[in-house]
């Protein structure tokens, strides 16, 4: 159940995350999440104390319904949202208020001018970046920068991740399925090897149109290979 009432913008509206009557804020006009999203959540895996960064959060939904997923499961978990554009991060913040959710912080910047406060804290990132190439052309800017590579680079997000995590720590992201090389020599490159990697398709047998990769800052070469179809059940 809400707890907390929270003062919204007539452009924003309560959405239901499915789990205990928890909710998220979005604004109509704003770019807004995908099933993406979604399915890194349900493929990260967490440890108990985990403290973690959600990368590229936008309006939060990876870190919130990671946090939803297993919050009873798992205890003391930390979140620390990273957004470039203040107004998604405002819708972050108030899903927190909204939902009590009293073990979330916000930071408010770019990637690339990580905070040295920042430097190996986390055991855990999460990413849902943007990973298409090419101009916005006729798109809104803000919506653009969420799914192109306008303001930031898959290396610069390597970096940022090598910089943030702690030696052991992981990082659970997704990608484009035809940039899966990139994805690894990208991560392998700032010590961070690939250990786990699930293909999605939209059906069994179907081309993978995503990749999703966790990766071990100072892991072992090793890794882990499946597939998951959206239409399984």
């Amino acid at each position: 159940m809400i707890q907390t009432q929270v003062q919204l913008k007539d452009t924003e509206v309560l959405e239901d995350m499915g789990f205990d009557g928890l909710h998220i804020v979005q604004d109509v006009t704003l770019y807004r999440f995908t099933s993406d999203s979604v399915l890194l959540s349900k493929f990260a895996k967490p440890k108990n104390g985990d403290v973690v960064a959600d990368f590229c959060a936008g309006s939060g939904i990876v870190a919130f319904h990671f946090f939803a997923l297993n919050k009873e499961k798992f205890k003391n978990l930390r979140f620390t949202l990273f957004e470039m554009q203040s107004s998604l991060l405002e819708l972050a913040k108030k899903t927190a208020q909204v939902n009590e959710f009293d073990n979330f912080c916000f930071q408010l910047g770019k990637l690339q001018d990580l905070d040295e406060k920042y430097r190996e804290k986390f055991s855990l990132v999460l990413c849902n970046p943007p990973y298409e190439r090419g101009g916005f052309d006729n798109e809104e800017y803000h919506k653009a920068v969420c799914r192109k590579e306008l303001t930031i680079t898959l290396k610069e997000i390597a970096v940022a991740a090598a910089k943030a995590l702690k030696f052991g720590g992981r990082i659970a992201m997704l990608h484009r399925a035809d940039r899966v090389a990139e994805v690894c020599y990208t991560l392998k490159a700032v010590g961070i090897e690939v250990k786990r990697m699930q293909f999605v398709s939209g059906k069994a047998g179907a081309k993978p149109y995503l990749v999703m990769i966790e990766g071990v800052k100072g892991g072992k070469v090793g890794c882990e290979v499946d597939n998951y179809s959206i239409n399984e059940k």
